[in-house]
């Protein structure tokens, strides 16, 4: 089977110009902290090379709760409504207008993907279940939308997997921590280092890590593998995982 992997970073860790010929894929972190402006966004999709994938992290607003520490950097977000109904993927009618909002903005990139990730406190259990799978299928576009639930979200697996089966979104996932619940046809790993807690930044991956790496994306039935590093390290582990696969 033909396999396209795309490797890339979250966040740009060297100037864009020198990252766009060495890359064909960026995850934007910026449109998480805060609603990007359109003419922002504009210009980065102008700067870009045509075969270039942005693929974006979701605004915070529609994943985390007002009392989000990371809330405290948004500047240019205008919140109306209430605010107790924003964020943890509720069909609310504050998170269905932020997200129509958030896809405005973004649209001059073309995304490829969509990447919400929910806090290590976020609860999976029968009610939240219901609220998310009505919100991914209010919002549609499932082949490219995935979701990187974390921490004690984890604790009632199949309940998770249900939410992956009914909505048709991607799994998102660090490969070194899950596995990928319910496999599509696109596969996307967020790479946090290794280590004990939900993330190790400071991780500077092995040569057999790497390997490791290798054989799970070799492993993974897709057509299409994102490979995205977020570690301090991110430039040069991405750099040497394309040497690895002849890329």
């Amino acid at each position: 089977m033909m396999r396209d992997i795309l490797v890339g970073t979250c966040g740009f860790p060297t100037a864009r110009s020198r990252y766009y010929s060495l890359f064909k894929v960026v995850e934007l972190q910026e449109t998480f902290y805060d609603l990007p402006t359109q003419e922002r966004m504009s210009k980065l999709g102008r700067e870009a090379p045509a075969d270039f994938q942005f693929a974006v992290k979701v605004f915070q607003g529609l994943t985390h709760t007002s009392d989000s520490p990371t809330w405290r950097r948004m500047r240019r977000a205008r919140l109306t409504g209430d605010l107790s109904n924003y964020g943890l993927l509720r069909p609310t009618r504050e998170n269905l207008e932020l997200w129509d909002e958030f896809v405005n903005v973004v649209k001059p990139l073309n995304s490829a993907f969509y990447v919400f990730q929910t806090p290590p406190s976020m609860e999976v259990n029968e009610d939240t279940v219901r609220g998310i799978i009505e919100f991914f299928r209010t919002i549609g576009g499932s082949d490219r939308i995935g979701w990187e639930p974390r921490g004690v979200s984890y604790n009632n697996v199949d309940l998770l997997r249900r939410v992956f089966e009914e909505t048709g979104i991607v799994h998102v996932v660090d490969p070194f921590k899950h596995e990928v619940l319910v496999p599509r046809d696109i596969t996307y790993f967020r790479l946090h280092g290794i280590g004990k807690g939900e993330v190790n930044y400071s991780y500077k991956y092995t040569d057999d890590d790497l390997g490791r790496l290798k054989a799970i994306v070799d492993g993974a039935e897709s057509s299409t593998v994102y490979v995205m590093f977020n570690n301090v390290h991110m430039l040069n582990d991405a750099l040497r995982f394309m040497k690895l696969i002849g890329k």
